[in-house]
């Protein structure tokens, strides 16, 4: 692939990004969501936060498996926890980063 073809990549991918957000932007309002669409749109921030963590922590040195040495899964686990108590983000995050250090510190 040439430079000049993949300036052309560059730039269709991100005006096509751009349309697509605009488009939401544009046509919010003007377009009726049935209701069970919008009932489901509420648990798309969820599912995409998951499937942005769930790799981060489940992934170490490109293995995917559940063991129990791997610190980010039990910091995951108590972080998890806390958003389900307290539904505190900033708590959330200040818990999860101390035991995922923790457990690093003292080479779990």
């Amino acid at each position: 692939m040439t430079d000049m073809s993949q300036w052309i990549t560059f730039i269709l991918v991100g005006l096509g990004t751009f349309a697509i957000r605009l488009s939401f932007i544009e046509f919010y309002g003007a377009l009726r969501i049935p209701p069970l669409l919008r009932r489901a749109l509420v648990y798309v921030p969820a599912s995409v936060l998951a499937a942005l963590v769930l790799p981060a922590v489940m992934f170490q040195s490109g293995q995917a498996a559940i063991d129990w040495s791997n610190p980010q899964i039990p910091a995951a686990v108590v972080a998890g926890l806390v958003a389900w108590r307290t539904r505190s983000t900033l708590l959330t995050l200040a818990v999860g980063m101390g035991v995922l250090w923790g457990l690093r510190h003292w080479g779990f």
